[in-house]
């Protein structure tokens, strides 16, 4: 293998995408290594301060490895696409300036998608006269507006909460009248999958949990708690908070919240690997390793001849 270090390209975004414990940060940092090297987070809750056990941050695994979207905002704020997509670009720009090699990391399907197929956004303004207007609306006022205005909610919870109808409401009235659009850096993709057959993925999932819960994740939630996030805001973390919250609120016993919560992460695995399915059904070129060889080589070759 020849020394990619004398070969950073600048304008070429690896990617290494993969479902949860899939191996994503341990490869990512040795090619961030290799390959002088900085990392993008493409994880949608990895970006909340005190949410490190439950999110799988594992930054212990970065070393001197810089990273980016990764503990930028406070847990209790709602993170967004569009947020994530301004940040992506000013990281990538800062990466591409110090003639460093960006690598877009994680497994949040949406924001891989977003980058990968250059998704048309729109930045909504959550501070305007018509946010303002909606606030004096009822729920039920709300949820009708949302649903003449977008039908098919894919996401549930967004009929749940009123800021998070507004929001919802505030996005998709800026997607129709296409104001303020997003603009993405232009970038040669390099795609590389993680992805292990499903027992073996199943073993892993379980696995990690099991640690996750010695390693303190239910006082990470307990802490996140008594520091003012609500129990309505945590739950809409994710599988981890949602669960654990109910625990600690005596909804769920241990063994209850271990058994679905374990049930629910593999649930989401597989939700994963049906966004990265879709994501090469739109033409995107997924290099997959063969997990039972050396996967570092196989990444290296694969980026080297590529871009």
């Amino acid at each position: 293998m020849k020394d990619l270090k004398t070969k950073t390209n600048t304008t070429r975004l690896i990617t290494i995408l993969g479902p949860t414990a899939s191996g994503k940060t341990a490869l990512g940092v040795t090619l961030a290594k290799i390959l002088d090297g900085e990392i993008i987070s493409a994880d949608s809750r990895q970006v909340y301060q005190g949410m490190t056990i439950g999110t799988g941050k594992d930054l212990d695994e970065y070393g001197a490895t810089p990273y980016h979207l990764i503990d930028i905002v406070k847990a209790g704020y709602e993170y967004n696409l569009f947020e994530f997509a301004d940040d992506f670009s000013k990281a990538l720009t800062t990466i591409q300036h110090r003639e460093k090699q960006a690598l877009l990391v994680g497994g949040t399907g949406l924001y891989l998608d977003a980058v990968l197929n250059a998704y048309t956004l729109y930045r909504a303004d959550f501070k305007s006269k018509r946010a303002d207007a909606l606030q004096s609306l009822s729920m039920l006022q709300l949820r009708n507006c949302l649903l003449a205005l977008k039908p098919d909610q894919h996401n549930s919870t967004d009929l749940e909460a009123k800021e998070r109808i507004i929001r919802a409401i505030l996005i998709e009235e800026t997607n129709q009248a296409q104001l303020n659009q997003i603009h993405w850096p232009t970038v040669n993709h390099c795609v590389i999958g993680l992805q292990y057959p499903r027992e073996i993925t199943r073993q892993r999932i379980t696995q990690r949990l099991k640690h996750r819960l010695k390693a303190g994740m239910i006082e990470e939630v307990d802490t996140l708690l008594n520091q003012g996030v609500s129990p309505q805001q945590l739950q809409l973390y994710g599988l981890e908070y949602r669960f654990l919250t109910q625990h600690i609120q005596g909804q769920l016993s241990y063994n209850d919240m271990y058994q679905k919560l374990n049930s629910a992460i593999h649930q989401f695995a597989k939700q994963q690997e049906k966004w990265f399915r879709n994501i090469e059904k739109k033409g995107v070129k997924i290099h997959w390793l063969d997990v039972e060889r050396d996967i570092k080589e196989q990444a290296l070759s694969i980026i080297e001849h590529t871009n």
